[in-house]
């Protein structure tokens, strides 16, 4: 699904807001991912790009191989739609950076004590890591 990006493609680091279900269960919509733009990127890694036919979208997806006419990827959801079986390979100038860290913004009007901050922090914050065997088991879909 869609992803938005609040942060420019031109700055080494930047946040983005996840909206949509392709990625759950690993990203969630509503969480934000810090990304590491222009790194390097592999296999397994969950990675924004843009969206080949509409290059004004932002998308997260994860890289699943390299293929000569670029990257196939996918969302982490079977269910959901638009990824490369729809799109095809995406070319890898439209590969913009790897998700670093996921985080669930804090919830309006909660109550901020230390023990609830604490809380929130070991549940919401959660680095994203690449999966290769995952990667090898969206291969066969």
């Amino acid at each position: 699904m869609e992803r938005e990006a609040t942060a420019a493609a031109e700055a080494p680091f930047g946040i983005a807001e996840v909206t949509g279900v392709s990625m759950v269960p690993t990203l969630l919509h509503g969480d934000r991912l810090l990304v590491r733009y222009g790194g390097r990127v592999g296999p397994g890694d969950v990675a924004v790009l843009r969206h080949p036919l509409q290059q004004d979208l932002l998308v997260v997806k994860r890289l699943v191989e390299r293929r000569d006419a670029g990257w196939w990827v996918l969302g982490d959801n079977p269910g959901a739609e638009g990824d490369s079986r729809v799109f095809g390979a995406v070319p890898p100038e439209l590969v913009l950076g790897r998700v670093l860290v996921r985080y669930r913004p804090v919830t309006p009007g909660r109550q901020r004590s230390a023990g609830v901050v604490l809380s929130w922090l070991f549940s919401a914050v959660r680095p994203v890591r690449s999966v290769r065997s995952a990667s090898r088991r969206l291969r066969a879909r």
